[in-house]
């Protein structure tokens, strides 16, 4: 089996807040998210040097077996909620399985879990999901009166072309169902850049489009909810959603343990950016950030 380079997982749904940071509160907590920014980039790095002492050598043999299965755990930074300023640190679990001599396909943090059933000359395509959180006006005071957004399973295609080994572009279009009923289509482009010999460095631009019935559930205000937050009643619309860049490192200690770090910039667009909510108690630059490890190993289903 061929050295894995890049770990597949499905987004996983958040599980329990651990901390909460506020960039636009306080004298000092810009600085504490910009540190932790830097640890979730370069955490990995402190990682080598352990992998190093304990590998005796490089590559490492291949595990016997039918099928490869990854599991691991990942540290995520992300928004209170959406356009929120303030921040909440989850653990968040990783799992994927796939055959045992195909090569795991490169996954950037925004991918929804995909299954290529087209798979010709460098081109992927296939259905995809995706699980977006709800919002609950109690657990934010910036909320108050909002009213409150169900959870939302986002469904839909993804295709997935790589021009040359170093570089990947991807467009995913789904429907939302429960929290919102709207579609969303997210495009993307990575350079996928080997560095050295287990390191791999990738990153690129974002652009997100989403219509009326998916913007309007986060962003809009009606008249009751004006009245009850004391934000001005907003009519949000469709349109350019976000656009923003990311960047992942990615290190492989060995052929069954590999640890990643990423940061995902995103910046709000048209009436997601220009909504009360957003302009007034939040922000419409967004980070995601994230530090994890994995461990791959092979079984034989049958």
């Amino acid at each position: 089996m061929k050295r894995e380079q890049i770990s597949n997982r499905p987004r996983a749904r958040q599980l329990q807040h651990v901390s909460v940071l506020d960039v636009n509160r306080g004298g000092n907590t810009m600085s504490d998210l910009r540190h932790l920014i830097s640890v979730s980039v370069l955490g990995s790095v402190a990682l080598t040097g352990v992998a190093s002492a304990a590998e005796p050598g490089w590559p490492p043999p291949a595990i016997p077996g039918g099928w490869t299965v990854t599991v691991g755990v990942e540290g995520k930074g992300i928004p209170a909620f959406e356009g929120a300023s303030q921040y909440v640190i989850d653990p968040v679990p990783v799992f994927s399985l796939r055959r045992s001599d195909k090569t795991a396909r490169f996954r950037s943090p925004r991918d929804g879990a995909s299954i290529a059933l087209i798979n010709a000359g460098g081109f992927y395509f296939g259905p995809v999901g995706k699980f977006r959180q709800g919002r609950d006006e109690s657990e934010s005071e910036e909320l108050r009166g909002l009213g409150d957004v169900d959870w939302t399973l986002e469904v839909g295609l993804f295709a997935e072309y790589w021009p040359s080994d170093w570089l990947r572009g991807r467009v995913e279009v789904r429907r939302g169902f429960h929290g919102h009923e709207g579609i969303v289509a997210d495009f993307s482009a990575d350079f996928v850049v080997p560095v050295m010999e287990r390191w791999t460095i990738s990153g690129g631009p974002r652009l997100t489009l989403a219509d009326t019935d998916a913007t309007a559930p986060y962003f809009g205000i009606n008249a009751a909810q004006s009245a009850a937050s004391g934000l001005p009643a907003f009519d949000a619309k469709g349109g350019i959603y976000s656009v923003g860049a990311g960047l992942q490192a990615r290190y492989q200690w060995s052929q069954q343990w590999a640890a990643r770090s990423y940061v995902e910039y995103s910046r709000l667009m048209g009436d997601a950016g220009s909504s009360p909510l957003v302009t007034e108690r939040g922000s419409a630059n967004q980070v995601t950030f994230g530090l994890g490890v994995t461990y791959s190993f092979d079984i034989k289903l049958w």
